[in-house]
């Protein structure tokens, strides 16, 4: 293993780090939560519903998750990076597809965590959240360190242009 890239470093690093049984468990459940953007679509969800004034505003910050989604898996499609493979240290979960890049866990989660904090939400527990979900991807070894950088990146760009049109209508 001594001639491995960057991103194969920092998935290595961060597969061999922290791990028992339990944790790994207890991870992958975590993870569930992330996807297809379950999570971030929920909250979505529950703020048009507890928050009926602007649920407007509400649908367009879960169509930023949604949408996330959608040009996530378009990418995924177009580029084809397969799956992260490490010798010894298979993927602790199963994955929809054999495709990584990007991370669909951290393109919905962190336009999910913009969207949500410019409708008011804290943005701490959001990016906390976040975060924790695309490092999961991580540890769980179903991504190199750079899909989720990527995912983040176009998660960051998807959840502002909807704030961006979101912060005008968020008075309603």
């Amino acid at each position: 293993m001594t001639n491995l890239n960057l991103d194969e470093r920092g998935l290595l690093f961060l597969r061999t780090r922290g791990h028992s049984a339990a944790a790994e468990r207890a991870v992958a459940r975590f993870s569930r939560l992330g996807e297809h953007g379950g999570v971030w679509l929920a909250i979505g969800a529950a703020g048009q519903v507890l928050d009926g004034a602007r649920a407007p505003a509400w649908r367009r910050a879960a169509g930023a998750v949604a949408g996330a989604y959608v040009l996530n898996s378009a990418l995924k499609l177009a580029v084809r990076r397969r799956r992260p493979q490490l010798a010894g240290l298979p993927p602790l979960i199963g994955t929809p597809t054999g495709l990584s890049f990007p991370s669909a866990h951290a393109s919905t989660s962190f336009a999910g965590a913009l969207a949500y904090s410019r409708l008011g939400l804290p943005a701490a527990p959001l990016y906390g959240l976040a975060g924790a979900l695309a490092l999961s991807r991580l540890y769980l070894g179903v991504h190199y360190p750079s899909d989720v950088l990527a995912g983040a990146a176009l998660g960051t760009v998807c959840g502002s242009r909807a704030s961006t049109h979101l912060r005008g209508k968020a008075e309603v």
